[in-house]
């Protein structure tokens, strides 16, 4: 294998060699797949899924091939080098702490500057809003299939309705009791 050094390649970028390992894709495609599944729980700006493929093309962990006809997308297929790289990866501990980048946490921070009242809207508002979010991904668990071929996106779904469902207590617990 070319020798690729750890530091080029980001989240993103084996993000993008993950999708692309399960099935040839373009990126539009990437875009897609990453909108209805792991984007729930990893935000990053959707463009790098057009530039991206095409760095790792030039590193040697992905190929492509344009279509002959129609639009005449690129259409990119994980290299032997690329499913080494992401393999390797993949056995590496995750010892980084999660990120947990929520807006009505860092409001709710500085609610000493506001009203009883407001604190309410805000746990009251934060509350529905993850009902919502709940309600999506009861909705997605309930159409996955009984005999599902990977196992594996559903136990992190699993892991979003966990906390989907703690949040919501958490909101409505400040609702119903706001800090004193």
């Amino acid at each position: 294998m070319a020798s690729v050094s750890t530091r080029e390649l980001t989240p993103v970028s084996y993000l993008v060699l993950g999708l692309v390992a399960s099935e040839a894709s373009t990126s539009y495609e990437l875009k897609q797949k990453v909108a209805s599944s792991v984007g729930f729980m990893w935000a990053f700006p959707h463009s790098a899924l057009y530039a991206e493929p095409a760095r790792l093309v030039g590193l040697g962990l992905l190929s492509d091939r344009q279509e002959d006809h129609g639009r005449r997308r690129r259409v990119y297929t994980i290299t032997d080098d690329g499913r080494v790289e992401l393999e390797r990866w993949l056995r590496e501990p995750a010892t980084e702490p999660p990120q947990l980048r929520d807006l009505g946490l860092l409001k709710l921070f500085f609610s000493n500057l506001t009203s009883e009242d407001d604190v309410r809207s805000l746990a009251e508002a934060q509350s529905a809003a993850h009902r919502e979010r709940l309600a999506l991904y009861e909705a997605i668990e309930a159409s996955i299939p009984a005999e599902t071929p990977d196992p594996f996106p559903f136990a992190t779904l699993r892991m979003g309705l966990m906390c989907e469902r703690a949040f919501i207590a958490f909101w409505g617990e400040i609702a119903t009791n706001p800090p004193q």
